[in-house]
This record gives C-alpha cells, sequence and structure tokens, in this order.
C-alpha cells in the first residue's frame, strides 16, 4: 500500500501512532497490509495465530463469541479510526480470543505485531501513549462489565445511547445506531424483542423517536436522568 501524506496523517489521528517520528511511522508502515472485506465476511477467527493487530479505515468490525449453545455474544462493535486486537502483542500466547466479523463493506489495515514491537523498544514515549491507550479500554471494559452485572436492561440501553450523544448536549439530537439492533441487543446482553420493548418504552415517556437505524433523542436531561 503507497504511504501516501494523506495515510500517514489519519495514522497520526489515533494514539498509537501520534507519537512516531518519521523514521518511526514509516518502519511501521513498511509492514502494512490492507484487506477488503464484505459486509458478513470473516477477518480472523478465535484461536487463530495473532500476527498482527489492526486499523478499521473505512467500515465497522464486530468482535464476538459463538457459545457452547451455538449464541452469538457481540464483544465490541469497531468503528472507523480505531484500533483493535494490539493489546494481543503483549500476551505469551499471541491468539485471537474472539472472532472478527465485517459489519458493513470494510478497509482494514493490518500492521505486524514484531514491526510495531521494534518501534516500542526505541520509544519510552510510544509505550506510554499504547500503555494509556489500553488502560483506557480497560477501564471502559469494566464499566461495561458493571453495567452487565448490576444495571437493567432499561438503564444499559439509556447509558449505550448517551455514549452516542455529543457532548455536552441538552437539546433533541438525532444520532444513528452504530450497528443493527440485533447486534446491539447481544451486546447489551438482552434478546432482540427485549430491546423492542424497550425502545418503545423510551418512545412512549417521551424520551426518544425510533425510524429504523435513526434515533431521534428528544430529551437529553430526560436519558440522563434514567441512567443514574
Amino acid at each position: 500500500m503507497s504511504s501516501t501524506p494523506a495515510l500517514q496523517q489519519e495514522l497520526r489521528q489515533n494514539p498509537l501512532f501520534a507519537g512516531l517520528n518519521e523514521a518511526q511511522l514509516s518502519q511501521v508502515m513498511d509492514s502494512m497490509r490492507v484487506t477488503q472485506l464484505a459486509e458478513g465476511e470473516r477477518l480472523f477467527d478465535r484461536g487463530q495465530p495473532a500476527q498482527q493487530f489492526f486499523l478499521v479505515r473505512r467500515g465497522q468490525i464486530k468482535l464476538y463469541l459463538i457459545s457452547a449453545e451455538g449464541m452469538e455474544k457481540v464483544i465490541d462493535i469497531i468503528p472507523s479510526g480505531e484500533t483493535f486486537a494490539e493489546a494481543i502483542m503483549f500476551m505469551e500466547r499471541q491468539a485471537y480470543p474472539v472472532n472478527a466479523d465485517a459489519l458493513a463493506p470494510s478497509e482494514i489495515i493490518g500492521f505486524d505485531n514484531a514491526a510495531f514491537l521494534a518501534v516500542l523498544r526505541q520509544s519510552v514515549d510510544t509505550c506510554f501513549r499504547v500503555m494509556a491507550e489500553l488502560s483506557r479500554r480497560l477501564k471502559r471494559r469494566l464499566t461495561e462489565i458493571d453495567a452487565l452485572t448490576l444495571q437493567n436492561a432499561t438503564l444499559r440501553l439509556a447509558r449505550f445511547l448517551l455514549h452516542h450523544l455529543p457532548e455536552g448536549c441538552r437539546g433533541p439530537t438525532e444520532i444513528q445506531l452504530p450497528a443493527p439492533k440485533y447486534v446491539i441487543a447481544s451486546q447489551l446482553s438482552v434478546k432482540p424483542e427485549s430491546l423492542s420493548r424497550i425502545f418503545h418504552r423510551l418512545h412512549d415517556a417521551g424520551l426518544i423517536s425510533v425510524e429504523g437505524k435513526t434515533i431521534l433523542v428528544h430529551d437529553p436531561e430526560g436519558l440522563r436522568a434514567l441512567a443514574t
């Protein structure tokens, strides 16, 4: 893949690459591999040796597990501009712990773990940036675990919607759901029919309107009150 200035600028918007100097960024970009995925196409399987981490340049990636009963549990939805699977390069057994499929037509850039680790050995600043990013994700995971174990489904959905509102908004605001409702239901650990009922209850309470994947939040403050 051509190392264009535009792509270099894109990478520098991501915390993992922001602190690299020109030589280090070039070293990392020399290891890049680009994958084009159709909707529903698999990027990797659970247990597959993990030699790369990834950046979603375009599209969305679903990370999920399949239970012994064949039920799908969505672990995360990775939007464009975010990286994933980078923590695996620090593990003793480097294998992907989940499956990864494209939720939409996607362009994925893979980066060689060994090349990135070589750069980390040269740059203390980059090491700290990676640690900060992984700590941020760990905090988010702990919040999600708390939500799944201690909160009811309505509260989880309210917090999910608030997470997608622009920061500081007070008036009616339109948002787009990042994935189909059945995927969101799996991520929130509720059945799709239960999620539909909760959407209806929030609508009847005057908090939201739902039109497909478009959600109009009429009362952000009311939704925040529900989520506390």
